[in-house]
């Protein structure tokens, strides 16, 4: 999966950290449109101290929960993060000011999903660009949770409590390195990204 993960940044122009324990932080979006599943998945791979590339995956979901999409918290629809590269966007700190997370401290760029039917909808979606608190965080404290529900209106949210600890752990690690700054990358589907590429090529 790294390669695949590599091959897609590079093909995207996206920047690659490699210095030890420097982490790249990739969601990647699953092509299933049927929302309230953790049905995504968070890579984390970085380079150890004898230049090896250590890769984890998390099952997460990088979009909304039923709950917010048929009930947005802006008038102009429930926030649904675009894919791209958020250079330095994230930091650690508290996630509604109740326990530690990444949470964002520069611009991203959402769509707005307006017709609050449930449905993902890109079709037209109005996209803005701003201060969301399009945070990455985990659901529930403790355990695996099945369902997003409201536990994202836009977020990106571990399903696993544990895995979250560890993605803190490297987190924190990272940031003891190179400050509290990280950056994050968000690709749709990277197994038809390559086979696309691979058959257009």
């Amino acid at each position: 999966m790294i390669e695949k993960l590599r091959q897609v940044l590079f093909m995207r122009g996206y920047r690659l950290f490699m210095r030890p324990f420097e982490l790249n932080i990739v969601g990647v979006r699953s092509n299933n449109q049927l929302p309230n599943g953790f049905d995504d998945h968070i890579y984390v791979f970085y380079m150890d101290a004898q230049a090896n590339w250590r890769t984890l995956s998390f099952p997460a979901t990088t979009d909304p929960g039923t709950h917010w999409l048929q009930n947005p918290m802006n008038v102009n629809g429930t926030a649904i993060l675009k894919p791209g590269q958020y250079i330095g966007a994230y930091q650690i700190g508290l996630h509604r000011g109740k326990y530690q997370a990444l949470v964002q401290r520069k611009p991203v760029t959402v769509f707005r999903d307006f017709d609050r039917n449930g449905d993902f909808d890109f079709s037209g979606a109005r996209q803005e660009t701003g201060m969301f608190g399009i945070n990455i965080h985990r659901a529930l404290p403790s355990g695996t949770t099945s369902n997003v529900d409201k536990h994202s209106a836009g977020c990106q949210v571990f399903a696993n409590a544990d895995d979250f600890a560890t993605f803190m752990r490297l987190c924190k690690a990272h940031k003891e390195r190179y400050g509290n700054s990280f950056t994050y990358t968000l690709l749709t589907d990277v197994f038809s990204q390559t086979h696309n590429a691979a058959m257009a090529a």
